[in-house]
Formats: C-alpha cells, structure tokens, sequence
C-alpha cells in the first residue's frame, strides 16, 4: 500500500509563515511528480504548485513570490513554505504524489493523495 502523509497545518495570522511537510511511502511505488492542492470552504480542490523529480518546479500566479516548493527524493518528501500568508489562503491543503505502481510484474501509473492538513489564517 502506497500512504502520502502530510503535516504541518495550523492558526496562523495574516502574514505570518507555515511549512508543510508531505512524505510518500510503500513498496513498488516510484515517484515521479509531487504536489500542493487547497481546498478553500465551498470551493474546489486547486492546484498550487508542482515538483518534478528533476526538481523542476511550477506555481499557480496567486501563490508566486509567496510560496516555494521543495523537494528532497531520498527521503520521498516534498515541502511546501508559506511565506507572507493571507486569510484568503485559508483551507485544507492536499498532497499528490504521481508515479509508478509496480504490481505482479506491470507498471501501472498512479496517483495517490494525503489526507489533507488544515490552514487558517485569521485577519
């Protein structure tokens, strides 16, 4: 069984810093791309920014200049440090890990997602 495990939520006040930790695990699963979603009360999950296993990154505009993902392969963990934090960045953050599956001799590719971790930032 593959797990994506995330921490690092909590109360914070507006511009204030959090950093979330997310670590993938289990046998047979290679990881190739890591990421960062949100989900703001009443709305849909998002995307947030995205590691590559060759570390290349990308961000969605409202977060650039604010937030920077970070990736350490050897310990199969992506980070996620939130600086200059704004209510509106409120909600459950997600972390997505995407790679192969091995399984009975096939390679299936396969995405798996933590079980979010909570951010509330209050004004």
């Amino acid at each position: 069984q593959v797990q994506v495990v995330e921490s690092g939520g909590g109360l914070v006040q507006a511009g204030g810093s959090l950093r979330l930790s997310c670590t993938a695990s289990g046998r047979g699963f290679s990881i190739n791309d890591m990421a960062w979603y949100r989900q703001a009360p009443g709305e849909q999950r998002e995307l947030i920014a995205t590691s590559s296993r060759d570390s290349t990154t990308t961000y969605k505009d409202f977060v650039k200049g604010r937030f920077s993902i970070a990736r350490d392969n050897a310990k199969n963990t992506v980070y996620l440090q939130m600086e200059s934090l704004k209510p509106e960045d409120t909600g459950v953050y997600y972390c997505n890990a995407g790679g192969t599956y091995y399984s009975n001799g096939y390679y299936f590719p396969s995405k798996y997602w933590g079980q979010g971790t909570q951010v509330t930032v209050s004004s």
